[in-house]
């Protein structure tokens, strides 16, 4: 792991112990998350399994440097007891892009995060955008993304905290109820997308969204951009989806006719 670079850390628990993980979160330096309600899948006989007590959840979105997701990780471990069944999950996601650098100073303070180049995954073909910003703006922020491309996107309702650090860093203040926007789009697309969120509905704007990336490896159900035949075909064959081609044997190719043959015939006919 690269203590330098960024991550998306998802906190997912359940909605009495989130308190526990914002208050660890707290007094690691991290102020800055963004809170949506979710609701556990888990069958009632790995509940039981689990000591899980609570089907409902909250999911949590922070970002991170590497150093202190380390730190944060041991902390979790050691107050929370976060091994146990029940207290919940974390997970961290690399970031390929962040849109904004107040914004980003934002999302980042108390880390001593300092950018450096931009990382991604190598040959990703698409990415995966978050938006956040102000609920009830979420179509300001999708015309912005439309304009570059994006052909549609799923919002979800959230809460911010440590929004009372947007005027210091970003120069406005932020309501702290959010919709979060996911948008999949092509990878040469995304920077001119996140261009134009920022400059349409970014900080300044009634929908003062912030935007970063991450990288996806592979789709499924999403025609995002044509992929050669010659690729696709080599998948499915390799997946034993379509049988290999037929070879000709020498015989059948010498009663084959040749095609300057059929072209004269064709043309004397």
């Amino acid at each position: 792991m690269n203590h330098s670079e960024l991550y998306l850390m998802m906190t997912v628990t359940g909605r009495e112990r989130m308190q526990d993980f914002m208050k660890l979160y707290r007094d690691k330096g991290l102020e800055t998350h963004f809170l949506s309600l979710g609701h556990g899948t888990a069958s009632a006989r790995y509940m039981r399994l689990l000591a899980l007590n609570e089907t409902e959840k909250m999911v949590c979105l922070s970002v991170v440097t590497g150093r202190k997701w380390l730190e944060v990780k041991k902390a979790m471990s050691v107050r929370l007891r976060i091994e146990a069944p029940g207290v919940g999950i974390a997970y961290i996601i690399p970031l390929s892009a962040m849109g904004g650098k107040r914004e980003l100073m934002f999302l980042t303070d108390g880390q001593g995060y300092e950018k450096g180049a931009e990382t991604a995954l190598k040959g990703t073909e698409q990415e995966l955008l978050i938006v956040i910003g102000n609920q009830g703006y979420n179509e300001q922020i999708m015309d912005a993304a439309r304009e570059a491309g994006a052909r549609g996107g799923t919002v979800i309702h959230a809460r911010g905290t440590g929004q009372d650090k947007a005027e210091r860093f970003l120069g406005i203040s932020l309501a702290s109820e959010k919709d979060v926007i996911l948008i999949v789009t092509p990878t040469e697309k995304k920077a001119e997308m996140m261009q134009n969120i920022m400059h349409k509905a970014g900080p300044g704007t009634k929908a003062g969204a912030v935007a970063f990336a991450l990288p996806v490896t592979d789709t499924a159900g999403m025609t995002l951009r044509p992929r050669s035949e010659e690729l696709e075909e080599a998948d499915l064959r390799e997946a034993g989806l379509v049988s290999e081609p037929e070879k000709t044997t020498e015989a059948e190719k010498e009663t084959e006719p040749e095609k300057g043959a059929e072209t004269e015939a064709f043309q004397g006919s």
